[in-house]
């Protein structure tokens, strides 16, 4: 399991990220909130641990984004904040659930792998046939990216970069990886050709209830919603 730990206490962060990598859980670590979103897209984590008091920008307007913006990784809120009313807020705000401080070691673990183990994936939403991402559906045996039920029209380099996009909504894929992907092997064709691919890929999903984002210094992302 890959955890975003975004904590701004250092030694509560170093505490966590010793304890919980010695039961095998892989941790990055955030300590400004303004920076928490950049984290989260950039190390593509199984699972998000919030703190809610956090330097920069509060850990509820960072969990608020994080969802307007399509970033559907389960999150545990971690905070000293525990009243009734804040675990609402929280987990209307996008959280999936919420610990109080001070917790158990072994509660919180058993929290993060029940998290981990109800998410299909860190992409979309997973079925057997497939993968969708809002009105969107990508044919597991075909490759065939369907909208609202009927076959999109798209070039091989569309429907290749579309695929990887689907793959991993929310999550930023770098411009370089989708190059590889998209043009393999083709040494004459320039790093810039994949954002002529993006641009067409954009005018065709004009009427689809998602957003091909251009995130500059990360890459691109799909996320669900206009």
């Amino acid at each position: 399991m890959k955890l975003l730990l975004i904590e701004d206490d250092p030694s509560m962060q170093a505490v966590l990220q010793r304890a919980l990598s010695r039961r095998g859980i892989e941790v990055a670590g955030c300590g400004d909130g303004q920076l928490a979103l950049d984290s989260w897209r950039r190390t593509a984590p199984d699972v998000v641990m919030l703190d809610l008091t956090l330097p920069g920008l509060d850990g509820l307007h960072v969990l608020s984004q994080a969802r307007a913006a399509g970033l559907r990784t389960p999150v545990l809120i971690l905070t000293a904040r525990g009243t009734v009313g804040d675990r609402i807020v929280g987990l209307n705000t996008g959280a999936d659930d919420y610990l109080p401080k001070p917790f158990d070691l072994d509660e919180l673990e058993a929290r993060l792998r029940a998290l981990h183990r109800r998410t299909p994936s860190a992409g979309g939403e997973a079925t057997a046939r497939g993968l969708s991402v809002g009105d969107l559906h990508c044919e597991k045996d075909s490759g065939a990216v369907y909208l609202r039920g009927d076959a999109l029209e798209l070039a091989p380099r569309e429907l290749a970069l579309l695929q990887v996009l689907m793959a991993k909504p929310g999550h930023a894929v770098t411009k370089e990886r989708l190059f590889e992907l998209v043009f393999p092997g083709e040494d004459d064709v320039q790093p810039e050709a994949i954002e002529v691919v993006v641009y067409r890929l954009r005018k065709k999903l004009a009427h689809a209830q998602v957003t091909l984002m251009t995130l500059r210094g990360l890459g691109y992302l799909l996320k669900a919603g206009k």
